[in-house]
């Protein structure tokens, strides 16, 4: 849940209110991870704030991360870090793939996923499948980073909900991305996390050689066992080769989890796929580097340990949801 609050604070700047101070409106974006934490920043400004048919939706002007996007009280990213996000959902499976082509993102309204892929050499056609019209709008509009991916002739821009899209298709793809909100309670996508989701849906999709790679939640040692645990094993229910990863987002106040997947080995090493990101890749990564992703797929032997043991497998009737509610929480204070 993510709420704004804006408060009348005193500091000792050189404007006067009478007593030899001045008076500034301090306003505050807060989100409350857990029960017992919530996060908190500073604003310069509120942008915008609004609701759709699916969702509620704010952009921040905040002081320490640039504009920030907000659904449904979740912070979905920050001018100032989310390449770490956008480069690390999609550079590994595109690398990992021997010559992808055909590309399906589910989500990714906000154009940064179609960004980083439509930086491949190889990359032919990008769908882009986001159910709502209203926030791909609002971001090509607001987010001026994307624009140009927006206009890149690539790019099949398609508004429906992803899985109606899939299976409406007959055509295969060489990656197939998740850029979807996380699966809260009361949200719009949570079904799109389950096994029978990847298993008749995805995987059918895939071309021989696919990959598949979703955003998986938060990762940390203690908030990885909300979400992130449970995709793992779901997706070891269905492909041969998972592989789990994940790196610190700092405006995510924790460590963020991807998990690739494919009926094809995944194994390339870092001098490999150093080798991939010259000949592929046009510009040059700020974050993801090959022994940068070595380092985010060697997870910490509690996470290891979790995930190795895990049983629990995702299903429309037995899902798991990541703290906070499918519709935002504002309040305004004086």
């Amino acid at each position: 849940m993510g709420d704004i609050s804006c408060s009348n604070g005193i500091n000792g700047y050189s404007s006067s209110n009478g007593n030899g101070h001045a008076q500034r409106k301090s306003c505050w974006y807060e989100e409350e991870i857990e029960e017992n934490l919530r996060w908190c920043f500073a604003l310069n400004s509120i942008l915008h704030t609004g609701a759709t048919q699916y969702q509620d939706i704010q952009l921040l002007d905040t002081k320490p991360f640039g504009k920030a996007l907000v659904i449904d009280g979740k912070l979905q990213s920050a001018e100032i870090d989310e390449f770490i996000y956008h480069e690390s959902l999609v550079h590994p499976a595109l690398l990992h793939h021997v010559n992808p082509k055909s590309i399906f993102i589910m989500g990714g309204g906000e154009g940064s996923t179609a960004r980083e892929l439509l930086r491949h050499r190889t990359v032919e056609k990008v769908v882009m499948c986001d159910i709502d019209q209203e926030v791909v709008d609002f971001c090509k509009s607001y987010l001026v980073v994307n624009r140009e991916a927006f206009r890149d002739p690539r790019l099949d821009l398609v508004i429906n909900d992803a899985r109606a899209e899939l299976e409406r298709r007959e055509e295969l793809y060489d990656v197939i991305i998740g850029d979807l909100a996380d699966p809260i309670e009361g949200g719009p996508c949570y079904q799109l996390y389950t096994k029978s989701f990847y298993e008749f849906t995805i995987k059918p999709r895939l071309n021989e050689g696919g990959i598949f790679v979703t955003q998986a939640g938060p990762a940390g040692v203690f908030s990885h066992t909300e979400v992130f645990s449970c995709i793992y094993n779901t997706l070891r229910q269905v492909f041969k080769y998972v592989v789990p990863y994940s790196a610190h987002i700092p405006s995510y106040a924790d460590i963020w989890g991807w998990i690739m997947a494919s009926d094809s080995p995944i194994d390339l090493s870092s001098e490999e796929l150093d080798l991939r990101m010259k000949q592929r890749i046009k510009g040059e990564n700020r974050y993801l580097d090959g022994q940068t992703f070595t380092s985010a797929s060697t997870l910490s032997k509690a996470v290891r340990k979790s995930l190795e043991y895990e049983t629990h497998v995702y299903t429309e009737g037995n899902a798991r949801f990541i703290y906070g509610h499918g519709s935002a929480h504002k309040q305004n204070q004086a």
